[in-house]
This record gives structure tokens, C-alpha cells and sequence, in this order.
């Protein structure tokens, strides 16, 4: 017996099926047969993905800068799972994770490569604080929390070290595993040439549509040549919108070159959750929508591009035997003027509103589903 089968569930493709959920996985997909300990019928009441994985978050509540709760940025707003991009370093990680073992959403984190994380800005200032010892340990202790490293390259962060710091990152990489690098790019030095040609497969560049000076494209709109080569050298693009990374302009005119990002992702933290310009997940997946991605492609950025990035094998995945782990939303014509980091606008007719989640196999509201009482429970 199942314990819930999700019947008449639609995909971002439009396609419906059965997902029939055992002991916190996904067991059977199509048209399910058989008796479950409760069904409940999605006919009419949204979208079915998924479970939503945010693959750029600050949540370690502790910390003196970014900080939140996981819930409050996760399965409150319909993403099952997120991951922490560098709060914490080799320093604070063993409390973070502690922390993060009352969450109902599922927690990840990226070391920083700092030991002591985002205490400050300029937290790689300073090279004794990169301990490759330490960020190794770190790693050792935690294989399914830890996983990847961050580096934050910016002017503000790395002060006098120009490149010097990137370069440790990728020897902390070598030593563990080749985990997936996240680099943060903002104001030069160093320059983002750079910092392009030191990334190799599988390294993930972040806030790659700012509208910074140091940003991808060219002042006359095309793509960097040193960021090309990384994209076919497999280096992967996240947004990490926040509260100052992210340009319409920039993303507009890299979308019309066919450069589309692997991921969508927030940098949300509390100030820009309540006050703008982030909001929530789904207010970024939004403004995709309004620039003219598909919803399909909207959702395989915040699913299956995000777990495969990170290596999250059972999440991001409508597959028997991945985690049952779901969102349920729905797509509304709704006029919004939306904001992006450049204080710029764009209008949008159309929302991604969470209804819903499954965290391994249970049932969770979002406060938009309670308002709207779809699932009459």
C-alpha cells in the first residue's frame, strides 16, 4: 500500500500523471494503480515539479551579516531544499549543521574558503584565514551536508589578494573530491577575465547577470571571450539574484545571445526577503518568465540543472526512487512591476505562486496556499 498517491498532477509540460509516494520516495509514476493510505486529486489546482532547490541562500541565523532561518527561505515559500552559499566557514560549520538538523527543509551547505565564513565583508582579505586543513576536515565531517566550496571574488572581499585566493580555492577542490566551486563575481580587481580562465568543468559562476563594470558582457553586449571558453569548458552559470547582482538589461541581452543560465537561484536573505528586490524564489523564477524563458525551462533551473550541479542525486528528480520531494504552484495572469538590483523595472502579466510542498513524502501549505484554500484541507 502506498502511504499518498498525487493524482491528475501537471507537469510544466502540460503532460499529467499519478506520483505515487512509499516511505518518503517516490514509488511508481504514470497511471498508478493500486490502494494508498490517502490520494489527493490535482486536477485544476496547479503545477506539479519537483521539489525546488535554491542553490544560493544565507540562512545560517547566526551570522553577523546574511543571515535567516532555513524555513522561513525554503518550504515556506515552496523550495524543499537549499543550499547556504558560504555563511559558513571550517570555523562555524559544525553549528550550522547542528542548526540545521530541526528544519523541515533540507539543508546544504558551500564552505567557504575562509574558516571564518561571512563575518565581515571582506572575509579573503586576509590569506591566513584560508586554511586548506581545516576547510579538508570540515569537508571529511560532513560528505552529505558540505557540498562544494564558495569563493567570493570581488574588490570588497579579497582586498590586496587579487586572484591569489581563487587560486587556493581550486587547490581546496583538487584535495576533496573535485567539488563543485561556486565563485562570486562583482567589482574588479580581480578581473572577471581572470577569474573566467583559472574555472573548470563543473564550476559554477554566480551573479552572472550583474550589472557591474566586471560583468559578462562587453560594453558594446557581447559575451566576454574569456567567458565563452568557460561555458565550453563546462562552467556553469547561476544567478544569485540579492540585493545587488542582478540586471534585467544584462540578463535580457544575455538570454538573446542564447545564454541562458544552468541555474536560478535568490542570494536571499532576511532584508531582501521582506524588503526587496528578492522576495522569494518564485518572484525570481517570475522575472524569467517576464524575459521570456519557458516555464518548462524555468523549472529545470531550480530542479534538475540545480541537483546535477551539486550533485544532489535523489533531489530535483520526478524519477522512482528520488526523494519525494515536490512543489506544487500554479501560474496566474497577475500584473506586477518587478524590481531587479538595479533598481531598472520590468513588467510581467504572468506569477509562479507555491500552493504547496512534499518534504519526503509530507504534506506542507505555503501561506499563498493557505490564502487560497486550492486543497480545501
Amino acid at each position: 500500500m502506498f502511504d499518498l498517491i498525487l493524482r491528475r498532477a501537471r507537469l510544466a509540460d502540460d503532460s499529467v500523471i499519478d506520483i505515487a509516494i512509499q516511505d518518503g520516495k517516490i514509488a511508481a509514476l504514470g497511471d498508478v494503480s493500486g490502494p494508498a493510505r490517502e490520494e489527493k486529486n490535482l486536477e485544476g489546482k496547479g503545477y506539479v515539479s519537483a521539489g525546488w532547490i535554491d542553490s544560493h541562500v544565507h540562512c545560517y541565523p547566526k551570522s553577523p551579516i546574511y543571515h535567516d532561518e532555513p524555513d522561513s527561505v525554503g518550504i515556506a515559500t515552496g523550495v524543499t531544499s537549499v543550499v547556504d552559499a558560504g555563511s559558513t566557514g571550517a570555523d562555524d560549520i559544525d553549528d550550522f549543521y547542528a542548526l540545521t538538523r530541526e528544519a523541515t527543509t533540507e539543508v546544504y551547505a558551500l564552505l567557504n574558503i575562509s574558516r571564518v565564513g561571512l563575518i565581515a565583508q571582506n572575509e579573503l582579505s586576509d590569506m591566513s584565514h584560508i586554511d586548506t586543513a581545516a576547510a579538508s576536515a570540515a569537508i571529511k565531517r560532513y560528505p552529505d551536508f558540505i557540498v562544494g566550496i564558495k569563493a567570493r571574488m570581488s574588490s570588497s572581499v579579497v582586498g590586496a589578494n587579487g586572484i591569489k585566493p581563487l587560486e587556493r580555492a581550486k587547490l581546496i577542490q583538487k584535495e576533496n573530491d573535485d567539488l563543485p566551486l561556486m565563485v562570486h563575481i562583482g567589482n574588479n580587481p580581480p578581473d572577471l577575465d581572470e577569474i573566467a580562465d583559472l574555472l573548470t568543468s563543473g564550476d559554477i559562476i554566480t551573479h552572472c547577470y550583474n550589472g557591474k563594470p566586471n560583468r559578462i558582457l562587453t560594453p558594446t553586449g557581447q559575451l566576454r571571450a574569456s567567458v565563452s571558453r568557460a561555458l565550453a569548458r563546462g562552467v556553469r552559470m547561476d544567478i544569485g539574484h540579492g540585493t545587488a547582482s542582478f540586471s534585467f538589461a544584462v540578463a535580457q541581452q544575455a538570454i538573446a545571445l542564447g545564454i541562458l543560465p544552468h541555474t536560478i537561484s535568490s542570494d536571499i536573505y532576511c532584508k531582501n526577503r521582506i524588503n526587496g528586490p528578492v522576495y522569494s524564489l518564485a518572484a525570481v523564477m517570475s522575472k524569467f518568465l517576464a524575459i521570456g524563458m519557458t516555464l518548462p525551462e524555468v523549472i529545470d533551473c531550480v530542479t534538475i540543472h540545480a541537483a546535477e550541479g551539486l550533485r544532489l542525486a535523489h533531489k530535483g528528480r520526478l524519477t522512482v526512487g528520488a526523494d519525494a520531494d515536490l512543489t506544487v504552484f500554479a501560474l496566474r495572469r497577475q500584473s506586477t512591476l518587478f524590481t531587479d538590483s538595479e533598481n531598472d523595472t520590468l513588467q510581467a502579466e504572468e506569477q509562479i505562486l507555491p500552493l504547496a510542498a512534499l518534504r519526503a513524502g509530507k504534506w506542507f501549505m505555503t501561506e499563498q496556499g493557505k490564502a487560497e484554500n486550492v486543497f480545501d484541507l
